[in-house]
């Protein structure tokens, strides 16, 4: 299968304006998620930078990336992702959050792995389970449930399952997609759904209009920068790999 990997990257985040571009460790932060991309060497054919801004643009040229100019007014990394695919010939789109600089690569080997067993399928994501509760009880934390053959039943800001009578497990979504190329498309045309708008959640637009989306249970955790403070947590990991 053909498949390119697009790390959506905007300037104008409204938590943390520019963290694209912020140094960690001598590199911007752009570029430490390229790099753990390239790690995935010849399952990928290409690796795009989609981006609105010349300053993450030309940062990306420079460190020998490949950049795409998009829309300015792309509402989500979605759609700015499907705007540069729409250009492409391949068989997957892997989306990688532009502010994962920790992503480990078997994340998207393992999201990747459901295409080649079941062709029905258009879309996949990852999971991990989580145990503490100030993370059950964070709505910033995405929690998934799903069916007995691992597609998503629910994603949502709410700690589900709810627990009346046995313990249940709960699991954090971890935002990296893949989708079938011509699925991308198909999925950004449709209008937004309401729990989607209700819970500010986009996935839950494939789920709502009777798509599944395959959930891939991890072991790995992934630490995205939000705010600033989440730069120390990175660093000191960064320094402790080093």
């Amino acid at each position: 299968m053909k498949i390119i990997a697009i790390i959506p990257a905007r300037y104008s985040s409204s938590r943390f304006p520019g963290k694209a571009l912020v140094d960690i460790k001598g590199k911007s932060m752009i570029q430490r998620v390229y790099d753990r991309v390239k790690l995935l060497g010849e399952l990928l054919i290409d690796i795009i930078v989609a981006t609105d801004d010349e300053r993450i643009y030309n940062e990306v040229k420079n460190f020998g990336g490949k950049p795409v100019m998009t829309p300015s007014d792309c509402q989500s990394g979605t759609d700015r992702i499907a705007f540069v695919a729409k250009d492409l010939s391949c068989d997957l789109i892997v989306n990688v959050q532009g502010d994962e600089p920790l992503l480990e690569p078997e994340m998207v080997r393992a999201a990747v792995r459901p295409f080649l067993e079941d062709n029905s399928l258009e879309m996949s994501t990852v999971k991990k389970e989580i145990t503490a509760r100030e993370e059950i009880d964070n709505p910033n934390i995405v929690k998934v449930i799903t069916d007995l053959k691992g597609d998503a039943l629910y994603f949502s800001r709410y700690p589900v399952p709810y627990q009346r009578n046995e313990a249940a497990k709960y699991y954090k979504h971890i935002g990296l997609y893949v989708y079938k190329r011509d699925f991308l498309l198909k999925y950004t045309s449709m209008e937004s759904a309401p729990l989607e708008k209700s819970e500010s959640l986009e996935q839950l637009r494939a789920l709502e209009n009777g798509y599944r989306i395959r959930v891939v249970e991890t072991e790995y955790n992934s630490i995205g920068v939000d705010v600033p403070d989440d730069l120390d947590k990175v660093v000191s990991i960064i320094e402790g790999e080093e």
